[in-house]
């Protein structure tokens, strides 16, 4: 799982190491929605991490008034 944990999140730190830089910024949420998907991606796994991730960048237009918004904690077992 590791693995593919760090697949995923390579894309993720490319973007922000090289291409963030070079654009001002414009994200509407805090965290960023980079630091948001590295960090649902780590907590909740690949497959869940992924679909928050996606649903957040979905959220990130004009339209959106962004604002805080902490990736959920993981679900207990009972």
């Amino acid at each position: 799982m590791k693995i593919v944990r760090r697949t995923l999140q390579a894309p993720i730190r490319f973007y922000r190491t090289f291409i963030s830089p070079l654009t001002p910024p414009s994200c509407r949420f805090l965290p960023t929605c980079s630091a948001y998907a590295l960090e649902a991606i780590e907590v909740h796994g690949p497959a869940k991490g992924s679909y928050l991730a996606v649903k957040r960048i979905s959220k990130c237009h004009p339209f959106h008034r962004g604002g805080y918004d902490p990736v959920p904690p993981p679900k207990t077992k009972k």
